[in-house]
């Protein structure tokens, strides 16, 4: 297993045959249109620590090679697969071909949603995770399988990325 400190992170770059001797996980991120590059590259930082099979990043998200995406991964964008769709819907869609029983699973507010702890998980999975001001598209959530609240009973309108995937780990 290749283990690395933060330090060599920031500096290694991966080749193809470490790349594919990775162990992954099936599960897969789907970025729907976040904006902020810091909170993309969380998203990476994540992956690699659950070893995601892919991170999509869709719409208006920024793609790496981009610094700060880069500095907030520590550089893990080198490590994690991932590939751009012009929509998430496009992502579900292109899963659905290619991994058979997947389940799309928004994390979200919504009428529709539960609390993450009570969704019947099943993998493959793909998690969806929303511009940080207005969610998940709508496509993405008629899509999904089903809908995860990432925080449980809170009364205010909770769209923090960082937060959205806490139940991953």
């Amino acid at each position: 297993m290749i283990k690395l400190t933060a330090k060599e992170l920031r500096v290694t770059m991966s080749q193809a045959l470490q790349k594919k001797q990775l162990k992954k996980n099936p599960i897969y991120i789907i970025v729907d249109n976040v904006l902020d590059t810091y909170n993309i590259g969380s998203i990476f930082r994540l992956a690699d620590a659950v070893a995601v099979t892919k991170v999509f990043l869709c719409a208006g998200s920024e793609t790496p090679p981009n610094h700060r995406i880069k500095k907030a991964s520590i550089n893990t964008t080198e490590w994690v697969e991932w590939e751009y769709q012009e929509t998430a819907l496009a992502a579900i869609a292109k899963l659905r071909r290619e991994v058979p029983d997947i389940q799309i699973v928004s994390v979200e507010q919504n009428d529709r949603s539960v609390p993450y702890d009570e969704v019947a998980y099943t993998f493959p999975v793909a998690l969806v995770v929303g511009h940080e001001t207005d969610g998940v598209s709508k496509q993405a959530l008629d899509a999904s399988d089903a809908i995860a609240e990432s925080i449980p009973g809170s009364k205010r309108d909770n769209r923090s990325v960082a937060c959205a995937f806490k139940f991953v780990e």
